[in-house]
């Protein structure tokens, strides 16, 4: 695809790096420090009077505020314990009056009983740092959402099925959290999440779909990344690529944290080299690139609908509270209990204790889960084969917690193998222990152990994307030695307090201990180093970092209430809102019923420019007088509104509201006319409940509102036969009109608020239209285009393509990946049976839509019920999952349809809940009494 992003211009107008040079966060060399105690008052100083809602995901392993089981497998471990110190600090920070740390809900025989409770509030450790915006649901939680499987503990490569499951329930937890902090401090307007932050890839899918839904800032933090460990398990040659993501689900992670990406306003990093070298793998990432783009914004540039996520490095920070702080040496302690430990010695002593037959000796200590990545094989190769390094230390192995061997993963199981095999080969009895438990509270004492022999801490991982064990280590008085590849050549940048090696060179791993333990004056300067440093790295300041970080996010929140003077308020509450309204907007800003976009469209909408809204106004004002036809706009605002007085309904919601339950025909047929039969026989499955208008129907398709209305005319059917109109493949909403004599639908333009975020505008069409004549050029078919634009059927917020050779067009997930490459946002859907090609905003999609008339209107989701057919447009698994109801037509649907799924980098099963109760499959040929008594059986209009 041409780099050239502009029409007009020479060259690349991206290839001018600003006199800056590195922009933003790229010029920073040193990890932040603490601040002097003058600067953290002038801080809270500033943040009196701001009250914020922070909501974290982190939704596999097992989370809890105490006695985590860190090291039960591999879900639960070191990102479990940083969000929750995350969610604990944050919410004792000035300014900060609620976290909720989302969660998944366990209630499964094989866990403690306290991953199935609700909610969990997380105490602060030190009371006298509590901010003083206490209140009835103020401080910090862990809120646990159920999704999946109720009664059983599931890996997290198992979860993506019901993603869309957890953000159904977050996203309602979300609102009546929002509700309730409106009462308690926002004066009764509800008090949206300030950012959403999802942690890992699959929080990161999330987090990306419910800052979409309720229109707030995302961030994101990778943890450990997909492409990354790809990369890591082919160079080991043990699995193949396909045997990587069977095991895995590799590609769908990796298309989470690419979602992320496109999503994410800030992405926060522990170092510099995730960001340079991890996140530098992905399409939707280029540095080069970023700080381009972040030029150009400082100097007002446009940036031709480019859009980039910062970077932002943030280690984490640390708790102290546990940790005795010794000054100086420990020489003078006594070592006598070490052989013969005393009764008020923590019981983890001697529990690694009685593994040595000298037990006076320093101890390397390793902190790991049997991992084939943390190395530890290595470690015990370099020991058992340097016989001075034997000779002066004895080395221990803390590698998570087992009751036998049989019943550990079989990759844990191997690794834990492999290190009994070296111990006897080198015959290193009485000189290695490898204890089968420890709790999470034994670990300071662990630590204490190993500073109390002189001792080293060692983190041999071929790559460590932070390590917080070096952190924690170094307080308690022990020197490191740690990989150089990955977060401790940062770590050791501040605390110089140890060495960095090749994980790979076992020789260097042996020499740096020996070196360490053999060394007494370099081991003193070392520990010495370690504990001056430290306090650089601690929660009020990485919250501190954090917050200012958030602070640049530009506000956004659910909005649709207008004032006086025609604007948008900075608030809503969406029961307060009325069709009257809605219609009022759209008759004064604009309409668009035959698919034409406005004199105002195809805005650049650069970043972080909301252009000038007189001007933005003058435009929207021209379109209207141009529809109209001349007849002034306050003439006919006030036709509309006296017919609409006449109304009995009038003023009052939507139809949608006064529903019990809501069919929504979202089936994707070969034709119009198999449209129509699948309609009609969803309106009989309704039966007497559409006759009571109980039931009420939405229509979600691909067409435009000016084909909906040929299809209903067609069809004999009526603009009202339906409460809501999803077209466009998701990014229009459309509602029947209370003056159908005016017009007969009403267009939603405060859904275009929630997906317009980084849509690309003007400069995104430029590109997609260069792209479609370079497919014809590359086919070398110059007769016809595979691909080209249908203007007719575009609007402001989808780019519409006709292509008219769907076997010669390219998969989308190769278009998707182009158009990232270029830091363009969007969402590409092949539709109409391949046909059409619609792009989309990146967080608009029909089941998107769904989520914002909940959000709008309160319509609960549990209350939808999802007609799709065997197959459908490539946005079809989307529709799939979650809260509502889910009915599949068999036999609905093309081969032509499924092939364009086959383009996909994951089979469609790694992301459709297929055992789950609310989907139900209605057999080929099902007539309306069939549907209805299917739906009718597994109780779906109950309630």
């Amino acid at each position: 695809m041409s780099e050239d992003l502009s029409e007009g211009e020479k060259g690349d107008p991206l290839s001018d790096l600003s006199a800056h040079g590195g922009v933003g966060d790229f010029n920073r060399s040193r990890l932040p420090r603490i601040s002097s105690a003058d600067a953290m008052e002038t801080w809270a100083n500033s943040q009196k009077g701001k009250k914020l809602y922070i909501v974290l995901i982190s939704i596999h392993g097992l989370i809890r505020g105490e006695n985590m089981e860190l090291g039960r497998d591999s879900d639960t471990g070191g990102q479990v314990k940083y969000v929750v110190e995350l969610a604990r600090a944050l919410g004792s920070m000035p300014g900060v009056y609620r976290v909720d740390l989302l969660t998944r809900q366990v209630s499964a025989p094989d866990v403690d009983w306290s991953y199935g409770e609700p909610t969990e509030m997380l105490s602060p450790r030190d009371t006298d740092d509590f901010g003083d915006d206490t209140g009835e649901s103020s401080g910090s939680y862990i809120v646990r959402i159920p999704f999946g499987p109720r009664d059983k503990y599931i890996p997290k490569e198992l979860l993506w099925p019901y993603i869309p499951e957890f953000v159904d329930g977050a996203l309602n937890h979300i609102i009546q959290m929002s509700k309730s902090l409106g009462e308690q401090i926002g004066s009764g307007h509800a008090v949206w999440p300030v950012a959403i932050h999802g942690h890992y890839a699959d929080a990161g899918d999330s987090a990306a779909l419910l800052s979409g839904a309720l229109n707030v800032p995302m961030l994101f933090t990778g943890h450990s990344l997909g492409r990354d460990k790809l990369e890591q398990l082919l160079k080991q040659g043990r699995l193949s690529k396909d045997e990587i993501n069977t095991t895995y689900k590799i590609m769908r992670r990796i298309e989470a944290e690419e979602l992320a990406l496109d999503g994410s306003e800030i992405v926060i990093t522990s170092t510099r080299q995730e960001i340079e070298e991890q996140w530098r793998l992905y399409d939707g990432f280029d540095p080069v690139l970023e700080r381009k783009l972040r030029a150009r914004i400082r100097r007002n540039v446009s940036c031709y609908g480019r859009f980039m996520p910062r970077m932002a490095t943030i280690p984490p920070g640390m708790e102290f509270h546990h940790i005795v702080p010794h000054d100086g040496d420990i020489e003078g302690e006594p070592e006598g209990n070490l052989d013969h430990p005393a009764p008020q010695d923590p019981p983890i002593w001697s529990e690694i204790m009685r593994f040595f037959t000298n037990p006076r000796k320093p101890m390397i200590l390793a902190l790991a889960r049997p991992d084939p990545k943390k190395n530890i094989t290595t470690l015990v190769k370099a020991f058992g084969e340097c016989r001075p390094l034997q000779e002066l230390a004895n080395l221990t192995l803390i590698m998570g917690n087992r009751d036998g061997i049989d019943e550990m993963s079989s990759t844990n199981a191997s690794v834990l193998l492999s290190v009994l095999k070296l111990i006897d080969k080198y015959d290193l009895y009485g000189q290695v222990a490898y204890p089968k438990h420890h709790k999470q509270y034994d670990v300071p004492d662990i630590y204490r152990l190993a500073a109390k022999t002189k001792g080293v801490f060692i983190n041999p991982a071929f790559i460590e994307p932070f390590g917080l064990t070096l952190i924690e280590a170094a307080a308690h008085g022990l020197p490191i030695v740690a990989t150089k590849n990955g977060g401790p050549v940062d770590i050791h940048r501040v605390l110089d307090n140890g060495l960095l090696v090749d994980p790979h060179d076992q020789q260097s791993i042996a020499d740096a201990l020996l070196k360490l333990v053999s060394n007494k004056q370099l081991w003193a300067k070392c520990r010495q180093n370690g504990l001056k440093n430290i306090h650089l790295f601690s929660w009020p300041e990485h919250c501190k970092t954090y917050l200012s970080k958030i602070a640049t996010c530009k506000p956004r929140h659910p909005q649709w209430q207008r004032s006086e003077d025609g604007g948008e308020s900075s608030e809503s509450d969406s029961p307060g809102d009325s069709l009257r309204d809605l219609q009022d907007l759209s008759l004064n800003l604009k309409f668009s019923l035959d698919g034409e976009k406005s004199e105002g469209s195809g805005n650049d909408n650069s970043l972080n420019s909301d252009g000038n809204a007189a001007d933005r106004g003058a435009k929207l004002e021209n379109a209207v007088l141009s529809w109209s036809k001349g007849i002034s706009k306050d003439t006919r605002r006030g036709g509309a509104t006296e017919k609409s007085d006449q109304n009995p309904n009038a003023g009052k919601f939507p139809p949608l509201r006064r529903r019990k339950h809501l069919f929504v025909i979202a089936v994707d047929c070969d034709t119009t006319s198999s449209l129509l039969e699948t309609i009609k026989a969803i309106f009989e499955s309704a039966g007497k409940d559409r006759a009571e208008s109980t039931v009420g129907f939405i229509l979600s398709t691909s067409l435009t509102i000016s084909e909906i209305q040929s299809f209903l005319i067609s069809g004999g059917l009526s603009p009202i036969d339906f409460d809501a109109y999803i077209c466009n493949s998701g990014s229009d909403l459309y509602y029947p009109s209370l003056n159908p004599g005016d017009r007969p639908f009403v267009v939603d333009l405060y859904y275009h608020s929630h997906i317009e975020y980084r849509w690309g505008g003007e400069g995104l069409r430029k590109t997609l239209v260069r792209w479609a004549d370079s497919i014809t050029d590359k086919k070398g078919d110059n007769d016809e285009q595979i691909v080209s634009p249908a203007e007719q059927l575009s609007t402001d917020y989808c780019y519409a393509f006709k292509v008219r050779k769907p076997g010669m067009a390219p998969p989308v997930k190769e278009l998707r990946k182009l158009l990232r490459i270029q830091a363009l946002r969007c969402h590409p859907i092949y539709c109409q049976n391949g046909t059409r090609l619609n792009v989309i905003p990146v967080l608009a999609s029909r089941s998107q839509a769904l989520r914002y008339l909940y959000v709008r209107w309160g319509f609960e989701l549990s209350k939808m019920v999802v007609f799709v057919g065997e197959c459908g447009d490539t946005d079809y698994e989307g529709l799939l999952g979650g809260l509502h109801k889910s009915v599949i037509l068999k036999g609905v649907g093309s081969s032509a349809i499924s092939q364009l799924h086959n383009n996909r980098s994951y089979p469609l099963s790694d992301v459709t809940p297929l055992d789950s109760p609310n989907i139900v499959e209605a057999t080929e040929g099902s007539s309306g009494a069939d549907i209805q008594a299917l739906i009718e059986k597994v109780g779906y209009l109950n309630g």
